[in-house]
């Protein structure tokens, strides 16, 4: 896993996979992952008696932000389907696999494990006949119950 170094990895090399098994779950290359990130509430209490006219700041519940992917439309109706799936009430609860590669030797060398993701909105690419020499990108935005750093 991870080795200290002086040097931060770099953000452009990670593997995605949507918890089909080792790379049967990876569906086409992921440009973009953002919103990992969790964040916690604090209760305020003060002792009637307290000696100093301050607060304490308790933790309590914390929120898991919405994870989203991005990813050139490759041909592949896989995503589209599990969001069909959810939305026609089926249990699509997946683990959902994020890992960070090393520059050189593209070794694991962190993971970040999405626990009972599903998806939440799914947006398809802007067609636009202007010419340019745009990718048509999707869009896919997870729900999860908590972030595992490995």
């Amino acid at each position: 896993m991870a080795i200290y170094r002086d040097n931060p990895y770099g953000a452009f090399n990670f593997r995605v996979s949507l918890g089909e098994g080792d790379d049967a779950g990876v569906l086409g290359g992921f440009s973009d992952v953002s919103g990992l990130g969790t964040e916690i509430n604090y209760s305020e209490y003060r002792n009637g008696n307290e000696k100093f006219n301050t607060v304490r700041k308790i933790a309590n519940t914390f929120k898991q932000e919405d994870v989203t992917l991005k990813r050139g439309l490759v041909g592949s109706t896989a995503l589209f389907e599990w969001v069909k799936q959810v939305r026609e009430g089926s249990n699509g609860r997946r683990t959902v696999v994020i890992s960070l590669l090393d520059e050189s030797s593209r070794d694991v060398v962190a993971v970040f494990k999405l626990l009972n993701a599903q998806p939440k909105k799914w947006v398809g690419p802007t067609l636009a006949a202007k010419g340019g020499g745009e990718v048509a990108m999707e869009e896919l935005h997870l729900v999860h119950e908590g972030v595992v750093y490995e």
